[in-house]
């Protein structure tokens, strides 16, 4: 994935711990950052100290990791529209979670019209306009759990009609509720496109994210295109992450009260 800004050129010292230390979940992973001579340790999800080293993100998760969602997402989008004969050129889209801009770059490039990014943390965009600074059109930096009526306005004037959330659903970084608000600023008709662990489809998940995303699957609300289970990347051990990459097209308007209806906590 290229960078706008030279600074890509530089290569980070990152140390992952042994194979046989504790092990943790995927959203508590760490690495060891060297840099100028200090050791600093960092967890996956600490993205606000990650963004701020431009390449950080890149070199971690796509090169050493081999993070393939960003394409694997939006071929399935592009396929779902070709099956339905539509352009791709015309899609308004809203990246959720946008980060610093890796899945909006490989969208733009297949050649999306609109583009809008969103993420709650100010260094998300920063590293996005920093790094990729053709890609967006606007970037918000907002908590869709909360939209002032300011917010809500100017996202609703650029008409989505596709939604992207890739890498960033399901350990406690984007709540239902977010993703459920972020769903309701696209048109009734339009398409969903993401991705989540494979263990989130599993009944025995009892999450509030996992159970949206299993009604939403059943609910007359969506048509499934594609739902393909794939390698997400490698985890530190070199062993794989499976993922499944969801690309729909909504049928009908969501009830404001749908989390409410089945239980869904925010």
């Amino acid at each position: 994935m290229p960078l706008d800004s030279a600074a890509m050129l530089k290569h980070y010292r990152i140390q992952f711990p042994p194979a046989d230390s504790e092990q943790f979940g995927q959203d508590e992973v760490y690495f060891t950052l060297i840099e100028d001579g200090k050791r600093q340790r960092l967890r996956f999800h600490d993205y606000d100290e990650i963004y701020k080293r431009p390449g950080l993100y890149e070199q971690l998760f796509y090169e050493r990791l081999r993070c393939n969602s960003p394409e694997k997402v939006a071929e399935l989008l592009q396929r779902a529209l070709d099956t339905v004969r539509e352009p791709v050129s015309e899609l308004r889209v809203l990246d959720l979670g946008a980060g610093n801009g890796m899945v909006g770059e490989v969208l733009k490039r297949n050649g999306v019209a609109r583009m809008v990014g969103a993420d709650i943390i100010p260094e998300a965009r920063e590293a996005a306009y920093r790094d990729r600074s053709t890609v967006y059109d606007d970037y918000y930096v907002a908590d869709l759990t909360n939209l002032d009526d300011d917010e809500q306005d100017q996202l609703r004037e650029w008409r989505f009609d596709c939604l992207t959330c890739v890498a960033a659903l399901g350990f406690g970084d984007i709540p239902p509720r977010a993703f459920f608000n972020a769903m309701k600023l696209v048109r009734t008709d339009g398409w969903l496109a993401f991705n989540i662990k494979h263990s989130f489809l599993d009944h025995n998940e009892t999450g509030g994210f996992s159970r949206l995303i299993r009604e939403l699957i059943f609910s007359k609300y969506l048509d499934v295109y594609h739902l393909e289970l794939y390698r997400h990347r490698l985890s530190m051990e070199g062993t794989q992450l499976f993922y499944y990459a969801l690309v729909g097209r909504m049928t009908a308007s969501i009830p404001e009260d749908f989390l409410e209806q089945h239980g869904i906590e925010d």
